[in-house]
């Protein structure tokens, strides 16, 4: 029953999330939708955790350098979407209240994925490789 308390909590804050970067983009005052481009990097940014995962082994080794690799990309890509609003902030292509509505719903979006792998990526009984 954990499981499924967890699973909706983090469905609830990976809706506020996207919440706030809508409101970025569909308000009034702000009204161009640049910011949907982070999309991109919720997408690009749980995938090298993966393939990780999948081609090393699960030796309890201390490092790995697939591993440390996928930690790497992954820290790029992460750094790239809180990069990129405040790039096109600075540009003027958004303005920025939108860009500090899109790095309030990164900081939860990107809060929701680490809670997912914590949560489901342990192996245990209840596991999203179940799915």
């Amino acid at each position: 029953m954990a499981g499924i308390k967890a699973l909706v909590g983090l469905s609830f804050s990976g809706a506020i999330g996207l919440t706030f970067l809508l409101l970025s983009c569909a308000l009034d005052q702000y009204g161009v939708y640049w910011p949907f481009f982070v999309l991109i990097f919720y997408v690009l940014s749980p995938i090298p955790h993966f393939i990780a995962r999948r081609v090393s082994d699960d030796g309890d080794s201390g490092s790995n350098a697939c591993r440390e690799l996928a930690y790497f990309l992954t820290s790029g890509i992460v750094v790239s979407a809180f990069g990129l609003p405040i790039v096109l902030a600075h540009k003027d292509v958004i303005q920025w209240g939108a860009c500090g509505l899109v790095l309030a719903g990164n900081t939860v979006i990107f809060l929701t994925i680490l809670g997912f792998f914590l949560v489901f990526g342990t192996g245990d009984d209840f596991s999203w490789e179940q799915w």
